[in-house]
């Protein structure tokens, strides 16, 4: 099982980011009730960098969003301002999650500090200073530092969601490898921290029609790895399925390749084929392009 949040709630859409800007209510809640019946437990509220007015964005949409319906928000934006009015407006659906506090030196206490204040989950997001980390060991000082930090404050492992950042296949394979290695070391790291992903990075680049037969192997394999929860697509009943744990014949195959197991590919469903080779390109067995699938 993997605890789902939502991704759809975003000022990137082109309905919905609209919709926040005019502070309609309409699109918005429809698209958090339809998530929520989707399955999914925590809805993202994406309002990027909200320069201008985003205190009273973020404050109007936990407000709009809980009319409707009271699942925990994931509050999803790089303003402390507009991070802390969603905080204070959020009355429903059990702790919200800060979404995020990076490892930056100019912005880590003040995240840490206002995650402690209001006594809410949050994600550590492993960007350093210096950006992103380039391999599995700088993300695990970047995490190990955080931690130790967050830990400090009073802020207890099992309220830290570390995300490591997914990156694309269609760019470096050995970040996406390093992502998947941290995931089986973030327990050394801080016993009890739980873990999520923005799953749908790892596509990004990818013709639309093949991004979902990218994200369900590799939320299989970051679950492998003791994947707590992934920011994903609530619309897409197959990776939903996954999440839930509906997938056990997936699941057992995905451990079977990542565990050097050989496979018969004549052996296996049309389903189960995608997914095999789909799963030796994310570990860099085969290489990415947009056929991998028909090789």
């Amino acid at each position: 099982m993997i605890v789902t949040i939502a991704e759809s709630i975003n000022i990137m859409s082109k309905t919905i980011g609209p919709a926040m800007k005019e502070k309609d209510p309409k699109p918005i809640q429809a698209m958090a009730i339809a998530e929520a019946e989707a399955g999914s437990n925590f809805l993202d509220v994406n309002i990027g960098p909200a320069r201008k007015g985003g205190p009273e964005m973020m404050e109007w949409l936990v407000k709009t969003i809980h009319e409707v319906v009271d699942l925990p928000l994931s509050l999803d934006t790089t303003n402390l301002e507009a991070m802390e009015a969603g905080l204070k407006a959020h009355k429903k659906g059990g702790r919200p999650l800060l979404n995020s506090v990076s490892c930056q030196a100019d912005r880590i206490d003040a995240g840490l500090d206002m995650a402690k204040k209001y006594d809410c989950l949050m994600v550590g997001l492993l960007w350093g200073t210096d950006g992103m980390p380039r391999d599995v060991n700088e993300r695990g000082a970047l995490a190990a530092e955080l931690i130790f930090r967050a830990n400090d404050k009073g802020i207890k492992n099992e309220d830290i969601f570390i995300d490591p950042i997914a990156t694309p296949i269609s760019g470096e394979i050995n970040q996406v490898l390093a992502c998947t290695e941290f995931m089986g070391m973030l327990q050394d790291i801080g016993p009890g921290c739980k873990s999520t992903v923005g799953l749908s990075n790892v596509s990004n680049g990818a013709p639309d029609h093949l991004r979902p037969a990218l994200n369900g192997p590799y939320a299989l394999m970051l679950q492998k790895q003791g994947l707590y929860s992934s920011i994903v697509d609530a619309y897409d009943k197959d990776l939903m399925a996954i999440c839930k744990g509906e997938k056990p014949e997936l699941e057992a195959l995905v451990a079977k390749i990542m565990d050097g197991e050989s496979i018969d590919m004549s052996t296996l469903s049309e389903e189960e084929q995608k997914c095999a080779k789909t799963v030796n390109v994310l570990m860099g067995k085969s290489l990415y392009s947009n056929s991998w699938l028909d090789l």
